[in-house]
């Protein structure tokens, strides 16, 4: 017996290490795939902005009147009258070197413009993520009831909430805790009250989506053998679904929240519409509507690195989680 227990604990770095390692491998994997995410974010980006109705130069002259010599030079200015293929290759070249320049429209750096709107939208994504979390777990624990009647209600109250826009609801808010019981500020406030209603209007959805997928991980948890052994030793009902059943219904609902991350900047555009704030979803909306490429490419950019490195979280979240991964990784 002393040495098997020796050649066990001689074995237990080996181990270590070997686990240390795939990790690291998995880490660069992903990180060597997410160079093609973002190369075909941008590249995606070139060609809409290329095919949209319109031109780069009118924006660029703000609809002004100049002679055809003066647009003639803007447009060799920025190699507007290059073939495609230069202007990609080009456009590539600069996005390589973190060179953005000025926005078109708006005629300042493009990263003082990334840098004044994003920490608005970062805020908010943040704040829904914690709300989603913290509503989908309450829920998801409270719905786990062996009575059928609970879990239905709880049910059908995630459908009715999934089912309304996020523009819907949020208008909706405004309408009751705004215009109505004046709770919170209406529209375009910056303080902490003024970020409660399009908070919930952007985490109503997700949570909703989140409570479900944890609700029937929770169920099938409960079914397992480790329940009963639980149970026999005597764990109360509550400290059981905390310390082990959670865990075991945690793998689906953070690859769910990793790619709920990932969108929830996409989907601010709307509520920061909605309630007049600032935000990287409005600057992005502006730069579309008025072909501010650069705008348009930062704002692409960013969205796509920030998903990148949730994917990548998540990935280490779920290896750490389940060690049935840390064996498929291998």
């Amino acid at each position: 017996m002393a040495g098997v227990l020796r050649m066990r604990e001689a074995a237990a770095p080996g181990r270590s290490g070997t686990a240390r390692g795939a990790l690291v491998r998995l880490v660069l994997v992903r990180l060597a795939a997410s160079f093609a995410v973002l190369w075909g974010a941008v590249t995606a980006t070139f060609v809409l902005l290329q095919v949209m109705p319109g031109s780069t130069a009118d924006v660029l002259l703000a609809r002004s009147s100049v002679t055809p010599a003066i647009r003639a030079r803007l447009v060799a200015e920025y190699g507007l009258d290059d073939p495609l293929p230069v202007q990609y290759l080009t456009y590539l070249g600069r996005i390589a070197r973190g060179e953005f320049g000025e926005s078109y429209v708006l005629r300042r750096p493009v990263w003082d413009e990334i840098a004044a709107q994003l920490p608005d939208t970062l805020l908010l994504v943040a704040t829904t993520l914690l709300v989603t979390v913290v509503v989908s777990v309450l829920a998801g624990l409270l719905s786990v009831n062996r009575r059928a009647w609970v879990r239905s209600l709880f049910a059908a109250a995630e459908s009715l909430v999934v089912a309304l826009p996020p523009f819907w609801l949020g208008l909706l808010l405004l309408t009751v805790f705004s215009f109505t019981l004046h709770w919170f500020p209406a529209i375009g406030s910056s303080s902490p009250a003024g970020l409660v209603l399009p908070t919930v209007a952007l985490a109503a959805g997700p949570a909703a989506v989140v409570a479900g997928v944890l609700r029937e991980g929770l169920l099938r948890a409960m079914e397992e053998p480790f329940v009963v052994t639980a149970r026999a030793r005597g764990i109360g009902e509550a400290a059981l679904r905390l310390r082990h059943v959670l865990r075991h219904a945690l793998l689906p609902v953070t690859t769910l929240l990793g790619w709920i991350a990932g969108s929830l900047i996409g989907g601010a555009v709307i509520i920061e519409i909605v309630f007049s704030r600032q935000g990287i979803g409005r600057l992005a909306l502006s730069a579309v509507a008025n072909k501010d490429m650069p705008v348009v490419v930062a704002v692409v950019l960013v969205t796509a690195v920030a998903f990148v490195l949730l994917t990548i979280t998540v990935d280490i979240l779920t290896w750490v989680i389940d060690p049935r991964t840390r064996d498929a990784g291998r």
